[in-house]
């Protein structure tokens, strides 16, 4: 697997996690800051540049919204192969 391919991984496990939390939603944030060439999302957590700017201001409800089309980002990207 690539890092890519675990960080996929590692996020739509996390989101299904979050689902089932009832406050103190975490972040999806894992470190790696930088947005896709296209300027759509970050590719660390693969929130839109909205989502960050929302996200501190955001009720538990809200990101738990967030975490779900972080999710659905996660199933439609390609997958990199070595």
């Amino acid at each position: 697997m690539t890092a890519v391919t675990d960080t996929v991984g590692s996020l739509v496990a996390r989101a299904a996690a979050v689902a089932a939390m009832t406050e103190s939603v975490p972040s999806p944030c894992i470190s790696v800051c930088r947005m896709d060439p296209e300027r759509v999302y970050c590719e660390g957590c693969l929130r839109t540049l909205d989502e960050l700017r929302r996200w501190s201001s955001s009720s538990d409800a809200d990101k738990k919204i967030i975490w779900a089309l972080v999710a659905q980002r996660a199933q439609t990207l390609p997958t990199v192969q070595p």
